[in-house]
């Protein structure tokens, strides 16, 4: 009796024993999170392992859950990110709070870590990219492409493209008129020419518009797209003036087209219809697709944007997309800071808008079997940054909303596809 005593109460232990192992570990993405930049690139490290992570949409700000192993326990103390280890009944629990019609929210699954690729020229500019600055704050592995790669074909090795302080149009960024003296605009200017020879092309403006063409054949085939400042709108306004001259001389060496504007074709562009181009060399603004500083109506003190909220069953990416700890985000200028209301096509998905100056900040659409994401403005934790200031300082700032949503898009690629429902 006594052993067969003694056998019972082994095998409760071994059972228990096994329960604990069987555990799985949560990331809470809710203000107890110390680090949530981090906490993206935790999740993605776990997908590199073959092993699928639970995105849970708007629980706990959208938090993270997985099996648990000592090497991904290991890994969320090294990287400073706040996680619970929870029982599978635990972790069951809150599958079925979420499945609940009468909850706002759904797990996804994420499956595969996708493959990252940031298009940025290789020479040093003297200006940062707030996405490089997170992926590698975050620890997110990526690859920098630029002309060649992507005239080449080489996009197709990649799930995901991020475009930032880019100007597709040829004209330099219009620094023109305050930098043309500059070595470091000289220099781009030299090498731009050089790339386009190189290809064949007579003009910067011809090989952007190439690049551009190869960017909107990866979106359809099935890629992934995310954009922010001048990349956002002079890609719409590249692929708009296809065969039009928009540049001035001193960017191309003969004029613009006078009747540029009528020549327009506004079916070509993904995001944006009806703008007016903005020709004038001197102005540091390429259209009025841009809400400039001087239309905006706010300071920097009352600048903010507020993210929507969608129903995370039905509408599952838009839902990925906003995930935060915060719905209302402070705003930060860039060349391109905010997206005219009156100009986004009405298919474009508007997330996060400022309701006082009639514009978008994050919007999202999608494009044959891709999708793309362009997010107003230069860097979501400094107002105003100028050319040639030092780059943020992540580790002052591991909490940071408006990065939060750059991250989204980098996890985006790896959820499980499913049907949106209409």
């Amino acid at each position: 009796m006594h052993h067969s005593r003694r056998l019972f109460f082994l095998f409760l232990l071994i059972v228990s024993a096994l329960n604990i192992k069987a555990a799985h570990i949560l990331i809470p993405m809710d203000a107890a999170q110390k680090n949530h930049l981090k906490s993206y690139g935790v999740a993605y490290w776990i997908l590199t392992k073959e092993t699928e992570v639970n995105w849970l949409l708007n629980y706990r700000g959208g938090s993270f859950m997985f099996k648990h192993t000592t090497d991904f326990e290991n890994e969320a103390v090294v990287r400073g990110v706040t996680y619970e280890v929870i029982s599978d009944a635990q972790a069951t629990n809150i599958i079925n709070e979420i499945s609940s019609p009468a909850m706002n929210m759904d797990a996804v699954k994420l499956e595969k870590a996708p493959k990252i690729a940031v298009y940025s020229p290789k020479t040093k500019l003297p200006w940062d990219d707030a996405v490089t600055l997170v992926l590698t704050y975050a620890e997110i592995p990526y690859t920098v492409v630029f002309d060649d790669e992507v005239i080449y074909g080489e996009l197709v090795k990649y799930d995901w493209l991020h475009l930032h302080h880019e100007d597709f149009t040829g004209q330099y960024g219009k620094f023109w008129s305050s930098y043309k003296f500059d070595a470091w605009y000289i220099r781009q200017q030299q090498e731009y020419e050089e790339s386009a020879r190189k290809h064949g092309f007579t003009k910067v403006s011809e090989l952007k518009l190439a690049v551009v063409k190869k960017i909107r054949d990866f979106c359809a085939g099935g890629g992934f797209l995310f954009a922010m400042c001048s990349a956002t709108d002079t890609y719409d306004i590249a692929l708009a003036a296809e065969g039009v001259d928009i540049c001035e001389s001193m960017f191309d060496g003969d004029p613009s087209d006078p009747n540029a504007q009528s020549k327009l074709n506004f079916n070509n562009t993904f995001a944006f219809q009806n703008f007016s181009l903005i020709n004038n060399p001197y102005q540091y603004e390429f259209s009025s697709i841009d809400n400039q500083p001087s239309e905006r109506g706010v300071t920097e003190e009352t600048d903010f944007f507020t993210l929507f909220g969608f129903s995370a069953k039905w509408d599952p990416i838009p839902t990925m997309l906003t995930q935060n700890h915060e719905t209302t985000i402070k705003g930060f200028l860039g060349q391109t800071t905010a997206f005219k209301n009156n100009v986004i096509k009405s298919d474009v998905v508007i997330m996060g808008e400022n309701k006082v100056s009639k514009e978008a900040r994050y919007i999202h659409g999608t494009f044959g079997k891709g999708m793309f994401t362009f997010y107003g403005g230069h860097d979501p934790e400094d107002y105003e940054h100028r050319i040639g200031e030092p780059p943020t300082d992540l580790n002052l700032f591991p909490n940071s909303p408006g990065f939060r949503l750059i991250l989204n898009n980098v996890l985006f690629p790896a959820a499980k596809k499913k049907k949106q429902k209409t």
